[in-house]
C-alpha cells in the first residue's frame, strides 16, 4: 500500500541477516519483537511511502514468512487479509481454481484472528455462487466469522495474539489490521518475491 516495489519473504533469522549484510532494507521480527539487525518490524505502521516507495524489502516473520514458504510450490499464491479481503475474494472468483485458505497462525498453531479472516475469504467465495465447502475447518472459520463479524474489535479483544501486541504496546496495529478493505492492494508471491498486482 506504500508502493514498495516488491517484498522478499526469507524465513530464517539467518537468512534475514545475509540479506541485510548484502544491502538489502530488512523488516523482521521474531515473537512480535524487532529483530536487533533489522531496518523496522512488521507493523504496517513501519512501512510508509517514504520509508518503501519503489523499494525492494526483505521481510522475515514468525509466522507469515514460514507460511509462504511452506505454500511457495503452489500455483498461485496471494496474500490476504481483512484489510484486503475484497481483493482477494474477486482474484480468488476469475482463478477458477480450489482455493486453500493457509493460516499463517502462531508458531504453527491455530490463531483466532486468521481463522476468522478465512471464514471470512471463504464466506464471499460460497455467496459468489462459484464455490461450496466440505471442509470442517473452512466451516469451522466459517461459523468463527459469523460469531464475529458485527463486533470483529471486541471479539479480538480474547485472541492470545492481541494480549501479545497490547503487551508490547502496539494495540494500534490491530485496529488497522482488522480494518476491512482499508487498502487497495492483492500481493502475489512469484518468482521468489511478493508483488502488488493492483
Amino acid at each position: 500500500a506504500a508502493g514498495a516495489e516488491k517484498i522478499i519473504p526469507v524465513g530464517t533469522v539467518e537468512d534475514a541477516r545475509k540479506v541485510k549484510d548484502a544491502g538489502f532494507i530488512l523488516a523482521a521480527e521474531r515473537d512480535g519483537k524487532v529483530l536487533d539487525f533489522a531496518d523496522f518490524g512488521n507493523s504496517p505502521f513501519n512501512f510508509t511511502p517514504e520509508r518503501v516507495k519503489g523499494k525492494t524489502i526483505a521481510y522475515s516473520t514468525t509466522n507469515g514468512t514460514q507460511a509462504i514458504q511452506l505454500a511457495k510450490d503452489s500455483k498461485n499464491i496471494i496474500i490476504g487479509a481483512f484489510t484486503n479481503l475484497s481483493e482477494v475474494v474477486k482474484f480468488l472468483e476469475k482463478v477458477h481454481a480450489d482455493v486453500i485458505l493457509f493460516c499463517s497462525g502462531w508458531k504453527g498453531r491455530f490463531n483466532l484472528e486468521d481463522s476468522i479472516c478465512a471464514g471470512a475469504i471463504a464466506q464471499k467465495l460460497i455467496e459468489t455462487g462459484k464455490f461450496s465447502t466440505i471442509c470442517d475447518s473452512t466451516n469451522a472459520a466459517i461459523d468463527l466469522w459469523n460469531v464475529a463479524k458485527s463486533d470483529l474489535r471486541n471479539y479480538i479483544e480474547k485472541a492470545a495474539h492481541r494480549l501479545r501486541l497490547r503487551k508490547m504496546l502496539l494495540d494500534d496495529v490491530i485496529d488497522y489490521c482488522i480494518t476491512i478493505d482499508s487498502v487497495k492492494v492483492l500481493p502475489v508471491f512469484k518468482d521468489e518475491a511478493i508483488l502488488n498486482v493492483l
